[in-house]
This record gives C-alpha cells, sequence and structure tokens, in this order.
C-alpha cells in the first residue's frame, strides 16, 4: 500500500502508559509515510517533556510529530480543545498525504475522535474547583465580568449576582473552551469514521507492565525529570492545574520542598502510574470494547495486516 493509499485511513493505537505506544508509532510512520499525532492529555504541556516520556527530538526529526508540547502548562486544556486541533491536524496529514497514526493513553480522546461528544463534556474536580475557589475570593460580581469575555452570550443571559449559573457557565468553557451554548446545540461531531480507523490497544501484562513503568521513572529522572520539575515549579502555578498533577510532578515537587527523599518521591510516583494504568485498562475495556487487544510484539503485524486488508 501506498503512503497515499494509506492516508485515506487512520491508525488508532492506545494502550497504558509505558507500553510501547510511541515506539510502534514511530516504526509504523517510518515504514508507512505516516505522521504521529498526539492522545495523551499530559503530552500536549510543552514544560513536561520528560516527565511525561514525548517522543524525543531525535524521533521528532524522523517522522512528522504533531499536537506534542503545543499548549502551556498555565492552561486548562480539554477534550473539546483536543478535537479542535485534531480535526486540523488530520486535514494537514491528508494534505500532505501522511497516513495519520494517532496514539497516546487517553481514552476520552480516542473516544471523542470517533464518537463525538453529543453533549458537555465531563468537566474536571480541578477546574470545578479553581472556579468554585475564585468565587469564593472574588464574589460572582467579578466572575461574571470575567464570563463576559469569555462568553458574552451567556453572561448576556446571566444575571451578575447568580453565582451557580455563572460557576456553570464559566467552567464549561475554562474546560473546553466552548460556551454552554455552543454544546447544548451542536455537540462536537466524530472526526473519523469508526469503519475507517484501524483500532489498536496494546495489551501488556501486569507485572511486565510495572516493570517497564519502574524503569521508565528511573530513566526520565536520569534524563533531567527533576530540573524540569524544578523549572515548573518556579513558575507559581495554580496546583490544581492538570499539568501541574502529571504522574510523578506532585511528588517530586514535594521532594524540592524538602518533605521527602527522592527515592522515596519515586517510590510514590511510580505506585500512582501503576495505579493509574490498571484504570486505563479497565477504561478501554468498557468503554471502546470494540478495539483490537494485542501484545506489543505482535502489534506491528496486527496493523499491517488491517491496513492491507483494508
Amino acid at each position: 500500500m501506498t503512503a497515499r493509499g494509506a492516508a485515506q485511513r487512520a491508525v488508532l493505537i492506545a494502550g497504558p502508559t509505558a507500553s510501547g505506544k510511541s515506539a510502534l508509532a514511530l516504526a509504523l510512520a517510518q515504514e508507512l509515510g505516516g505522521t504521529v499525532i498526539n492522545a495523551d492529555s499530559m503530552q500536549v504541556y510543552r514544560d513536561l517533556r520528560v516527565v511525561t516520556a514525548r517522543p524525543t527530538p531525535q524521533d521528532e526529526a524522523r517522522v512528522p510529530h504533531l499536537l506534542y508540547g503545543h499548549v502551556d502548562a498555565a492552561e486548562n486544556y480539554s477534550v473539546g480543545r483536543w478535537l479542535g486541533d485534531v480535526q486540523d491536524t488530520l486535514a494537514e496529514a491528508r494534505r500532505a498525504g501522511w497516513l495519520p497514526i494517532v496514539t497516546g493513553g487517553t481514552g476520552l480522546y480516542f473516544k471523542a475522535l470517533i464518537q463525538g461528544l453529543t453533549g458537555v463534556p465531563p468537566i474536571s474536580s480541578e477546574v470545578r474547583a479553581a472556579v468554585r475557589a475564585r468565587l469564593a475570593a472574588e464574589g460572582p460580581a467579578a466572575l461574571h465580568a470575567a464570563l463576559a469575555a469569555r462568553d458574552p452570550g451567556s453572561a448576556e443571559r446571566i444575571r451578575p449576582a447568580d453565582g451557580v449559573r455563572i460557576v456553570r457557565a464559566l467552567e464549561v468553557i475554562e474546560a473546553t473552551g466552548r460556551s454552554l451554548a455552543d454544546w447544548h446545540r451542536d455537540g462536537m461531531a466524530p472526526v473519523i469514521a469508526p469503519d475507517r480507523a484501524i483500532k489498536l490497544f496494546l495489551d501488556v501484562p501486569r507485572d511486565e507492565l510495572a516493570r517497564r513503568i519502574d524503569s521508565r521513572f528511573d530513566a526520565m529522572l536520569a534524563a533531567g525529570a527533576l530540573d524540569e520539575v524544578r523549572a515548573l515549579d518556579a513558575r507559581r502555578l495554580d496546583p490544581l492545574l492538570p499539568a501541574m498533577k502529571a504522574h510523578g510532578v506532585p511528588w517530586l515537587r514535594r521532594h524540592l520542598a524538602g518533605e521527602m527523599s527522592l527515592a522515596e518521591a519515586a517510590a510514590e510516583g511510580k505506585r500512582d502510574t501503576r495505579r493509574y494504568t490498571k484504570r486505563q485498562v479497565t477504561w478501554f475495556r468498557h468503554q471502546l470494547p470494540e478495539w483490537t487487544w494485542a501484545a506489543p510484539s505482535d502489534a506491528k503485524e496486527v496493523v499491517l495486516a488491517a491496513l492491507a486488508a483494508s
């Protein structure tokens, strides 16, 4: 299959943290003339290259990598924003004749990609807490003014003293980049038709995955993760921001604050990551049951066979 012919389809590669998704995507992109597109909610942040194990500059030089490190850590990035960004990115890939290879571990991104968003997506507890804290500190009038700057239509319909409705409208636009009215009217349509995508989930035995997680965390520390977290900490950002809660970041920040040893911080970061991978596996199994599961050693041949048969 030529690269241009393959570009009429898309390959979606998901899996738990440290399952080998990036390496598989890179190998396929090199062989098929593709581009790797990020579907990991933490790898979008430019401040977190090492901590989130983003592709290296050397890997990025081999094939195009898109939607990596394009968001500042001070922002609340959302599934709605990602869906808009990936739509533009897929169009760019198709114009160039690249096979889009979308890879990452954020299940909601993949679900939105092939099913769309028919209502307001879940608002994270971090965003809810941050907006409610602002209401308590600044009062409804100040938040109404903030809403008017972001979403004038909603601000016109809501009284400046109606704190409950102001908070709801503001948290939606903070979390998704779209107004509550837009979500109620349009939702967001799927970007890729499910029958046009090869959908693969990397299945790694639990013990092997735990070993990979521990090894990767140690490698990140050796590559400068602590310096990266130190630079992030120096920005004094809201600790409720998503980037500040990336795996390992809170524990390494505590180490830098003198609250625990580096060994203790690393152990806690590894443990959190292992727990998260269990939730990832469960989520994909229940939310996207039609995906093909494959061992990393078999995954490349599974994808190539599926493309050849299409």
